[in-house]
């Protein structure tokens, strides 16, 4: 049996040009619409409960899917090494391609992503997924390496808008005791996505102990991110999210180009203390050429590196699960979470990637470059070992990644002011990228790499931590959020006083 719930605007007047306006929000009180359009219905079906189309939980949903799709698809063709093949030659050339132009495009994609609206950049950027995992089922069968470098280049495009817009919505849309939950639920459903795009190559691989998959992959990935990039078309604008209480997402109500430039020269000087952070966004993929090119490709054959990369993917979840609901425990302050996270992540630095010194120690490049060299199969004796550390990979990964989400949130709730911090994390996540897949394509030494990123991930945690000691309050007045917009706080503040959707989602 389906029900619906609706919940009841406060009456009130509004004028004639009040409801004409572009920025009079539709469940604002006399507004025609305050009698609930679907989109604002919350619905039971029997016993399962479906938040309102245009609720955070249903929006985030939705992007999460998108994400599943095409980042999500992108990202298990990138964990069976070398984009599938058995050289990683050309992948890496192409993404040096997609992390260059993600570098600079989603440095100032919060601009864009303000100007233009969270919707239209989504899926404008969902459109570079599937050229590019189309290029290489060109590159299969014609070894044309042009093609996937030019669709890597138009991915980072594509891509720097995709992340902005979805790091906006993840930080912005949920209340401020739900951030760590919310991008758990993201996190875990997009990494869903990787470990079912994983499974279409053990599946079509699974009796082949060849080094590169077959054209079925790539359609069937194709296949996918084309539905992805068509589901954005569907999520509704930031302005007509109604959180559960009756609050709205702090936005510019009219933005210009002008307006968002400086507002993000703005971001900088009012929240200079963001600086401490560019390290952890820096060091944040840099790990995944080493993980995916030395430790998968270099190691295993393609079915095994198809099952590593479905267990890489799963660890994932967990990792999200854990630190996204351990972030949001209410029974401890904010800021003393903040430290705690550190902590965690220090010590989780230390032992995972101790024990990937002792795992990198057993070979070199030069060895596994040989062509008589022999890939480790599943079967193998010893393949036990490296099957867990590669998972303690995913799971510091989804450990990272949220907790850096987190500590970005906790310093605002304003929906633009945090685009420009999602912009600024993938654009130097990116150009770090884009730096250690060219150090990969010259053939580094193997335990470089490795050096590296162990280097990288201590260093950037301790260079963050002035600002998770000093900056992290325990929660954000909504006069701060404010300051950096040009609505007022009778237009964003909550109208209800009890959050029932939340605790039903919860």
């Amino acid at each position: 049996m389906v029900t619906t719930n609706e919940k009841t605007a406060p009456a009130a007047t509004t004028t004639s040009a009040d409801l004409h306006s572009p920025t009079h929000h539709p469940l604002e009180a006399g507004h025609p619409l305050a009698a609930k359009p679907w989109m604002y219905r919350s619905r039971h079906i029997g016993p399962i409960y479906i938040p309102a189309y245009a609720s955070p939980p249903f929006q985030l949903g939705m992007v999460a899917v998108v994400c599943f799709l095409c980042p999500g698809m992108f990202n298990a063709l990138a964990g069976l090494g070398g984009g599938g093949q058995f050289d990683a030659t050309t992948a890496n050339n192409a993404n040096v391609a997609v992390y260059s132009t993600f570098s600079v495009v989603g440095f100032f994609a919060g601009t864009f992503a303000n100007r233009m609206g969270i919707k239209l950049t989504l899926s404008l950027g969902g459109i570079g997924y599937f050229i590019y995992i189309a290029s290489f089922l060109s590159y299969n069968r014609n070894q044309n390496s042009g093609f996937p470098i030019f669709a890597g280049a138009l991915l980072g495009v594509c891509a720097g808008l995709l992340w902005c817009a979805q790091g906006a919505i993840m930080m912005s849309y949920p209340p401020e005791a739900s951030k760590g939950r919310y991008i758990s639920w993201f996190w875990m459903i997009f990494n869903l996505g990787a470990v079912l795009g994983s499974l279409i190559p053990l599946g079509q691989n699974i009796h082949s102990s060849s080094g590169n998959v077959n054209d079925g992959t790539y359609i069937g990935f194709m296949v996918l991110t084309f539905c992805g990039a068509a589901l954005a078309w569907f999520l509704v604008d930031a302005r007509q999210v109604q959180r559960a209480d009756g609050s709205h997402v702090v936005l510019m109500k009219h933005p210009t180009w002008q307006s968002e430039l400086l507002g993000l020269l703005e971001t900088l000087k009012t929240d200079s203390w963001v600086v401490f952070l560019f390290p952890m966004f820096f060091a944040s993929n840099w790990f995944y050429t080493y993980q995916f090119n030395v430790v998968n490709l270099a190691r295993f054959n393609v079915r095994t590196r198809a099952l590593n990369g479905v267990l890489y993917w799963l660890s994932q979840i967990i990792g999200a699960y854990i630190f996204g609901y351990a972030l949001d425990i209410s029974r401890v302050r904010r800021s003393l979470r903040a430290k705690a996270a550190w902590a965690v992540l220090f010590i989780i630095t230390m032992a995972i990637w101790g024990g990937g010194y002792a795992w990198q120690m057993q070979y070199t490049r030069a060895e596994t470059s040989a062509e008589d060299y022999v890939k480790m199969d599943w079967t193998s004796s010893g393949y036990v070992g490296p099957m867990f550390l590669y998972m303690f990979y995913g799971f510091y990964d989804a450990a990272w990644q949220t907790c850096v989400y987190w500590f970005m949130g906790a310093l605002t709730n304003n929906g633009r002011k945090l685009t420009n911090f999602a912009g600024f994390y993938k654009g130097i996540q990116s150009a770090g990228t884009a730096i250690i897949f060219r150090i990969d394509a010259l053939k580094a030494p193997f335990m470089n790499e490795f050096a590296s990123c162990w280097g990288l991930l201590a260093g950037s945690l301790l260079v963050a931590l002035p600002l998770i000691l000093m900056k992290v309050r325990d929660t954000v007045p909504l006069k701060d959020d404010i300051k950096f917009s040009d609505e007022t706080m009778e237009e964003v503040m909550p109208t209800v006083t009890h959050d029932h959707e939340e605790a039903k989602v919860h």
